[in-house]
């Protein structure tokens, strides 16, 4: 049987984690790549199922200088999360999130605005009484064709993965 005390612990975590996903949201609008220190541990991963290619990224520093050289060919960049689910061991100190997100952009080239569109399955961990980003897998759902007219999109399959595999 849950306790009210269980429950509690496990809503305390969960707030935890979204304040994570919310971090990582600002440090990437902002583009502040040294700040990803603060919330991956030093060990984490990033695999790309981009659709079309993949590619893996080992630790805050390679994941960040990919991410900004990534988005050098935007003059506008924010990140959205749209929504996410997370499932928490509290007694582990483990958890597993679904996020669903979007990226606004306008191209620096042609000024032409752009969306992506696409879901992170992640990995937490808690270390020291706080949580992590221990790895992290994106896969792409949607991006607008380049070069093209806006309303073209290409479209990948959803393979959402079992969050306690995480």
């Amino acid at each position: 049987m849950t306790t009210n005390a269980d429950r509690i612990a496990e809503a305390l975590d969960y707030l935890d984690i979204r304040r994570l996903q919310n971090r990582y949201a600002d440090i990437v609008t902002r583009r502040e790549w040294s700040e990803l220190h603060e919330i991956m541990r030093p060990e984490c991963t990033l695999e790309l199922d981009l659709g079309d290619d993949s590619k893996a990224f080992h630790g805050p520093t390679e994941i960040g200088d990919f991410i900004g050289g990534s988005l050098e060919q935007f003059s506008f960049f924010e990140f959205v999360i749209l929504n996410t689910v997370i499932e928490v061991d509290v007694a582990a100190g483990t958890a597993g999130g679904r996020m669903y997100m979007q990226e606004l952009r306008q191209n620096v080239s042609d000024g032409r605005r752009t969306n992506a569109y696409g879901v992170y399955h992640d990995r937490f961990e808690r270390h020291d009484e706080r949580w992590w980003l221990a790895r992290r897998r994106y896969a792409s759902f949607s991006r607008t064709i380049a070069p093209g007219p806006e309303n073209e999109q290409v479209v990948f399959p959803l393979k959402p993965l079992d969050l306690g595999s995480l």
